[in-house]
This record gives structure tokens, sequence and C-alpha cells, in this order.
């Protein structure tokens, strides 16, 4: 990366993001290009990674300058680092942002060989650190940082989900091992749940005690040493039949704020993650789910003030952005949808050559 600012007074820098589906269930790599491209230190030019030919990110050229296909997660890491050294041939990628917890693994395995001989810098938790707050083991990270998480049974067989069922209580929450939740009042609608979500995600799955209260999510990063760099919080305002946030406000509320400042520094968490909690009416805070990535609706952060995906950026490149602890209360964001025209050439040429 070149440190010298260029024409516009920024400094030129090359970012990959992944995460490029902007559809009802969004991923977060638009948000997080939207992010960069506020900044008014760097000129980003951004490298779009994508899984299918069909994620609109591919073809939204106003905000990505460059598109590859990279290998699925399932082919490994060495077909991914294969396909990244030639991206890093022609591209010469200063940082990667990856913004699925299914291609994480992948990336974290690779961070040091990317940095070591190619010069592509990330930020991203230890395996360690990621596979400590997966939700199969999430209430032990909980008690071991002091938050609150409701008790779950992880299952890998049928039978083992039948004895889960027989010592919960209803309603409960089965969960995928990535994604999807789905509420069950019974063990027919719990049953068909397992099948639906194992079918999807595969196993193991969880059954989790079911906590009733109103969902408020932090976006948040932790710079790896026990300080949180910026965090804001928010409360969902429409939710989707998937679960997902159409709309959501940021909120005023320092008990959480302090709680997810403590879990990031008491775990020093590297990196960026979502914290999922249920607020009970008795004002108890359970965390839900950790993620260890961007959330989709990151760009309300910096609606907010804090610039999350560019203070990443930061860390990456190894620099130590100042914490941001301000952010405005009232701000709220609303997903929409519209038609993106696109050629037909255009898909085809991502389809087979791999790049537009």
């Amino acid at each position: 990366m070149k440190s010298t600012p260029n024409a516009s007074g920024r400094i030129p820098c090359t970012v990959a993001v992944s995460g490029l589906n902007n559809v009802d269930s969004p991923g977060p790599g638009m948000p997080v290009i939207r992010a960069l491209r506020q900044s008014q230190r760097y000129d980003f030019r951004i490298v779009g990674l994508s899984y299918d030919s069909l994620e609109p990110g591919l073809y939204m050229h106003d905000l990505v300058d460059k598109s590859y296909q990279v290998p699925l997660p399932s082919a490994g890491t060495g077909a991914l680092m294969e396909r990244l050294r030639y991206l890093q041939s022609v591209e010469n990628i200063d940082v990667l942002i990856p913004n699925f917890d299914a291609e994480l693994h992948n990336f974290i395995r690779l961070a040091p060989t990317l940095e070591s001989e190619l010069g592509i810098r990330t930020f991203l938790p230890s395996l360690q650190e990621f596979d400590a707050r997966h939700k199969a083991v999430l209430h032990e990270y909980g008690q071991l940082h002091g938050v609150k998480v409701p008790v779950a049974s992880t299952v890998f067989t049928i039978n083992e989900f039948h004895r889960a069922l027989d010592v919960s209580v209803y309603p409960l929450v089965v969960k995928g091992k990535y994604y999807d939740a789905q509420i069950a009042h019974s063990a027919d609608e719990a049953l068909s749940a397992f099948y639906k979500i194992s079918a999807k995600w595969g196993l193991p799955v969880l059954v989790q005690q079911y906590v009733r209260g109103t969902e408020v999510n932090v976006t948040a990063l932790g710079d790896g040493a026990g300080k949180c760099i910026g965090a804001v919080p928010m409360r969902k305002l429409y939710i989707t039949d998937k679960g997902k946030a159409w709309a959501g406000v940021s909120i005023e509320d320092p008990e959480l704020m302090r709680l997810s400042a403590a879990l990031v520094a008491s775990a020093r968490w590297r990196g960026p993650c979502e914290l999922e909690y249920m607020r009970t009416e008795d004002g108890e805070y359970y965390l839900m789910e950790m993620n260890p990535r961007f959330p989709a609706w990151v760009y309300l952060a910096v609606g907010c003030g804090q610039n999350h995906p560019e203070a990443l950026v930061d860390l990456a490149l190894g620099q130590k952005p100042p914490a941001m602890n301000d952010y405005e209360v009232g701000k709220m964001f609303i997903r929409y949808s519209q038609d993106l025209v696109v050629s037909m050439q255009e898909f085809e040429k991502i389809s087979t050559l791999g790049e537009l």
C-alpha cells in the first residue's frame, strides 16, 4: 500500500470484501463496502469476492471496482489459497475482509500465510477464539466471561434430538450451526425445524432454552488486546420471516454497552463481532449469539458516527485507531429492494471467466 496521499489527499488502499449477496437475507459485504466508501482518510479500491454469479454486489459497479469468484468454503484452504495468489498478482490487495461465518475458518487458517507470502493483511480472531464462542459452547463461554447465556444442548443425531426434547420445556428454540433459528411450541414443530435446518446447514443442531423478552443487538470491534474500539446498540423494528432485521433503531442502553465492552475486553476479541442479546422484562440480558464478523446492519454504525470497517482497516494495517465512545441515539435504518438491471453478457462473463 502506498502510504503517501494521492491528489485527493487520501491514502490509496485496495480492500477485498466478501458477502455480496444483498438479498432478503443480506450478507454484510455491501454495507461494509458502503462504510469504506465513506472514508475521508483512505481512497479505497474495492475488490468483491463472490461465491455465486447472482450475488447482486457483483453488478453494483458504483460500489465494487472489480469482482472475482472464489471457491466455496467446502473446497478447502488449498483451492482458496491458489485463487488468492492469482487475485493478488492482478490486484495487489492490501486488506481482506471476509464476512461469512462459513468461510471464516479457512481465512483464519490462511491469515499468517496470506500476510507473509502475499502481503494481504487481515484482522481476525484466532481459531481458538473463533471456536470458543461457537453456538454449541456459548453457555460455557458466557460463564467464562461473566455473561448469561441460555442453556442449550448440541445434538448430532435424531435420537439425541429426541432425548433433548424429553428434558426441555416448551417453547424452545432449534438452531442451525451457522444460521437459522426457529421457535417450537411442540415436539412436532421442533422435529420439523430439526429436519429443515439440518438439511440446509448440516449437523449439529442446537436445542436452546427459550428466553422471552426484547431482542437487542450490538455491533462491536475489538483490538485483540482487551480494548473495544467501537460499539453501537440497535433494537429491531421490523423482522422478516427469516428473523432478519429489515428496520432498526440505535438505542441508549448503558447496561447493554457495559456488558458488551466487558465481554470484548474479557475475551480479548480480535476483529468485528455482532452480539445478539435478549433483554427480559426483569432487565436481565442473555447473550443469544456472538457472530464473529460484521452484521448486515453495520452501516447503521456509520450513520451513528462510528465507521467500524474503516477502523478495521486501520487495525489490519498495524495502526491503533482511537476508541469511538460516542454515537447518535435514535438513528434508524430501513432496508429497501430495487430491481438491478444488468447485461446478460456480464452474467455470462462472471459465470464462465470468474471475473467481472
